[in-house]
């Protein structure tokens, strides 16, 4: 009986069941999309382009430092000129990235546009003369000022409201992201994910693939070739079996992984802020800071820490390259990598900390996988991917991130490293400005905020 009264009421409600199918529903979506790609695409083919001549200039400046080694001496000069810059035309710019992100949480007055060559023209010349930065920071940044100055621009015939502006300024970040490094994917989902932790918006999830995928394509129509990696052990790897010992292994280098961009971030911050504390002269702090990059430089006999250390020219040296080969760092290249970068950044000289963090991940993931007794090309890619996830609180763009470089044959490992990393780096990150949306573990820990 029971059977029976239980077949009739579920008869009679796929009965009531309506087709909730709208036409009008879909031509709508089709006119979301069709709208955000006439804002997209000027957007990412002007920060495709821009990612591009800074690219240029940027292998152009390696180039000419490798060249002309006696450049280096020059360091505090440039830091006295970036200073100088800054302190003219660049007051209201001084958070860099991190006030892209926040005129994204909170909307004011936008981006300054003037912050797109400021952050060009001081990166090149960091670099040009030996300080240690990297090269996300620079593209972001200018994604985000060029897609500011592109609301402006559209405001004065059709005014935006305050959620478009919003989102344009996170599609500018998804181009950058996207076109200096060549991951797409990656780019799309680090836009969404960097603005707080452990949450994301999908609301910008279209617009942000399309700015990406035009960034991205727009850079590599001008020539421009990103660094191909090669890793051996993620190529014999079985997608469908996962080493539970290797696994295991993955995650203690995690959370090794996650303290060290602690420590990353820490070090950065505590130096910038004891150099404002200290030293009051914009101009003084990077003219210190560059004699102090010198110092090291004598003191280690090496460069190999200036600059991006993607490669080096130097057959005997150390970098991001040399990461992945058994014997290719020393067990302090990583730190020696992050202490050069903080001190660089901290004291005011310009640049993104994202390659630096790649070079100290995978150059701990070097060592960590030889102390492990682990593949050393397979932990140099966790590393390279898991560091930045802790650092960034991305895990997820991080994780794409390693597929997008390495390939999907250990996206498990990828995905655990990035993921204990993210847990392990705590409430802390590079970005001061970015919020906490859902605390990591219980969230009796959180802090308030970064």
């Amino acid at each position: 009986m029971t059977s029976s009264s239980t077949l009739s009421s579920s008869t009679a409600s796929l009965r009531a069941v309506r087709l909730t199918w709208d036409l009008r529903e879909h031509l709508a979506l089709a006119a979301y999309v069709g709208r955000w790609f006439l804002l997209v695409v000027p957007v990412g083919l002007i920060v495709g382009s821009a990612c591009a001549l800074f690219l240029w200039a940027l292998d152009g400046a390696t180039l000419l430092r490798w060249a002309t080694p006696w450049l280096l001496w020059l360091l505090p000069l440039a830091g006295v000129l970036i200073g100088a810059m800054y302190h003219w035309f660049g007051r209201s710019v001084e958070g860099g990235s991190n006030l892209i992100v926040e005129q994204i949480n909170e909307p004011e007055g936008g981006v300054p546009g003037r912050l797109a060559p400021l952050v060009l023209i001081g990166t090149v010349l960091t670099h040009l003369f030996g300080g240690s930065s990297g090269r996300e920071g620079t593209a972001v940044q200018m994604g985000g000022s060029i897609a500011s100055t592109f609301t402006r621009v559209v405001s004065r015939w059709h005014p935006l409201d305050v959620a478009t502006r919003q989102t344009l300024l996170t599609t500018g970040i998804a181009a950058g992201f996207a076109a200096v490094f060549g991951t797409p994917l990656a780019g799309t989902v680090f836009a969404l994910e960097v603005l707080a932790i452990g949450r994301m918006e999908y609301t910008a999830l279209i617009p942000c693939l399309l700015a990406a995928l035009i960034g991205d394509w727009t850079c590599a129509a001008w020539g421009i070739h990103h660094t191909a990696y090669h890793v051996a052990s993620l190529r014999q790897a079985n997608i469908a079996h996962v080493d539970p010992l290797l696994l295991g292994k993955t995650i203690l280098a995690a959370v090794a992984f996650g303290l060290a961009s602690v420590l990353f971030g820490e070090l950065t911050h505590g130096v910038e802020a004891m150099a404002k504390r200290w030293i009051e002269s914009p101009y003084v702090r990077p003219l210190i800071g560059g004699a102090v990059i010198i110092a090291l430089v004598l003191l280690l006999g090496t460069r190999d820490y200036l600059g991006l250390s993607v490669t080096t020219p130097d057959p005997h040296g150390i970098s991001l390259a040399t990461s992945f080969h058994s014997g290719g760092v020393t067990p302090w290249s990583w730190w020696w990598k992050l202490l050069f970068t903080a001190i660089t950044l901290g004291m005011g000289f310009k640049g993104g900390e994202v390659t630096p963090l790649f070079f100290i991940g995978a150059a701990l993931g070097n060592v960590l996988g030889g102390f492990l007794g682990a593949p050393i090309d397979l932990f140099a890619a966790l590393g390279f991917v898991a560091v930045l996830a802790g650092a960034t609180n991305t895990p997820l763009a991080c994780t794409i991130m390693g597929i997008e470089l390495f390939g999907a044959d250990s996206v498990v490992y990828i995905a655990a490293a990035c993921f204990f990393a993210y847990l392990f780096s705590g409430h802390t990150g590079i970005y001061l400005s970015q919020r906490i949306g859902t605390a990591k573990g219980d969230g009796r820990v959180a802090n308030s905020g970064i």
